[in-house]
């Protein structure tokens, strides 16, 4: 049987930048192990497998596989995907913005698609709310895991774990410089990490609502061009150090240092204690085919 699948750049405009993506638009009959291959096969930090809902409130069921195992939750997948469906006619162009809900691993979440001429512009993602657990990690052994001096990092924050939906570990560092010195020793940096995350996302704020970002990976992949369940959880973090303003834009560059460039805005509301940050992006669309399983 044969099944079509698209490949797309995601959180930029232009191809050959920003972070791809597989996606398989017609997902269902297909058993995890052979999602878990395919996956493999495409060998990308992510591929999508599009399914009907179980719940009835959802334009579609999200299946999210790294090429070592399935993600309850993931930024890129999930902007991508909606990008895609929105300009194959699943979801219904109109001026303006759409409003759907997804199923993911994480629960049913909204998503927005804003289009423009009946083409998807930008698709916001709203993730969970913020968890926070401190990173009990002696930051000499964090900065040798990632080839840097502790003098490299932020002297006023904290690294610390936060999940909106993944937890990742938020790495704050003095300045951009600090992270174009990164060189990961992959081992080390797993081995911190333990289960607590699936990357570091080391960051330096330039002001004025900007933040330059890389996400390591202590696996295969290695480097993340861009990564928006850590830019959520960066978003949340920020807020609650007193760095960003609720309801104000937070712009990321991810993915520079590896020829990637890739553009993420985050905006956090917060209620009380809670923080829920939304994820904006666009796509690219690159090339399409079929795969036979």
């Amino acid at each position: 049987m044969e099944h079509r699948f698209y490949t797309l750049d995601v959180f930029t405009n232009n191809r050959f930048e920003g972070n791809p993506l597989a996606v398989f638009t017609d997902g269902d009959g297909l058993s995890d192990d052979q999602m878990l291959a395919i996956a493999r096969e495409m060998n990308l930090s992510e591929t999508v497998f599009v399914q009907r809902p179980t719940d009835e409130e959802a334009l579609a069921r999200l299946r999210i596989f790294t090429t070592k195992e399935e993600l309850k939750l993931a930024g890129h997948p999930v902007i991508g995907t909606w990008f895609l469906l929105a300009e194959l006619g699943v979801v219904p162009a109109q001026d303006g913005g759409v409003h759907i809900l997804q199923e993911t691993g994480a629960g049913i979440l909204p998503v927005e698609i804003r289009f423009k001429d009946g083409r998807p512009q930008r698709v916001t993602m709203t993730q969970k709310e913020a968890i926070f657990k401190p990173a009990k990690i002696k930051k000499k052994k964090l900065a040798s895991a990632l080839g840097l001096s502790p003098k490299d990092f932020d002297p006023k924050l904290q690294p610390e774990f936060v999940s909106t939906g993944i937890f990742n570990l938020m790495v704050p560092l003095r300045n951009r410089a600090a992270l174009g010195k990164i060189v990961m020793n992959m081992a080390e940096l797993r081995r911190l990490q333990g289960k607590n995350a699936t990357m570091a996302y080391c960051f330096a704020l330039s002001g004025n609502g900007k933040a330059f970002s890389r996400g390591m990976l202590p696996w295969e992949h290695y480097e993340d061009a861009a990564t928006g369940s850590a830019a959520g959880s960066l978003g949340a973090y920020l807020v609650r150090n007193g760095k960003l303003t609720p309801g104000h834009t937070l712009t990321i560059l991810q993915g520079a240092e590896m020829g990637r460039p890739s553009h993420l805005e985050v905006e956090v509301t917060q209620s009380g204690k809670k923080l829920v940050p939304r994820v904006s992006g666009a796509a690219v669309k690159v090339f399409e085919g079929t795969i036979r399983v």
